[in-house]
């Protein structure tokens, strides 16, 4: 059985920009990557990082019939504006068997308590993949940095979560 990370996002650029090096390189080592979407139209930028791609209403109206994933990541953004969202994340966070991942610009504070900062130091072939993707995306290349930073749950089982280190 293969560990599973299952991404919550609005857009492929949102993934791509805030987390798309972190799901090369989750990818690459092994990992079922699954990006839920609520709106995508060129799902390329996202193959190109090795992930799936699948339809969030679709994947909330059978949220039953998979088993939960090792990793729950969702945009921050996309936590202050879905109620589903954010019952799953919350939830996932109750249950304590998840790892609960959030990027974006801003954090929900009610959080604060439940999740750290943490980063996640790209590989070489990350950071080129999440060039490519961006350029698929059309987004410019500028904002590509050795690391992505996120507010996680940090896990005991290192070999989840071997890849993201609380930030100093």
């Amino acid at each position: 059985m293969r560990y599973r990370l299952d991404v919550v996002a609005a857009d492929v650029g949102d993934v791509v920009k805030f987390a798309g090096g972190w799901l090369f390189d989750r990818a690459m080592a092994g990992w079922d990557v699954t990006v839920l979407l609520v709106d995508h139209p060129d799902e390329r930028p996202l193959q190109i990082l090795g992930a799936q791609i699948v339809d969030l209403e679709y994947a909330l109206a059978t949220v039953g019939h998979r088993p939960p994933p090792q990793t729950l990541a969702a945009a921050a953004d996309l936590f202050g504006c879905d109620s589903r969202v954010r019952q799953g994340v919350v939830q996932a966070l109750d249950q304590g068997a998840t790892e609960v991942t959030l990027w974006g610009q801003s954090w929900p504070t009610e959080l604060d308590d439940s999740v750290g900062l943490v980063q996640h130091r790209l590989s070489a072939a990350a950071q080129a993949f999440k060039a490519q993707a961006m350029a698929a995306a059309a987004m410019p290349l500028d904002s590509i940095g050795l690391v992505e930073t996120f507010r996680s749950r940090v896990m005991a089982s290192p070999s989840v979560e071997a890849d993201l280190i609380p930030a100093s």
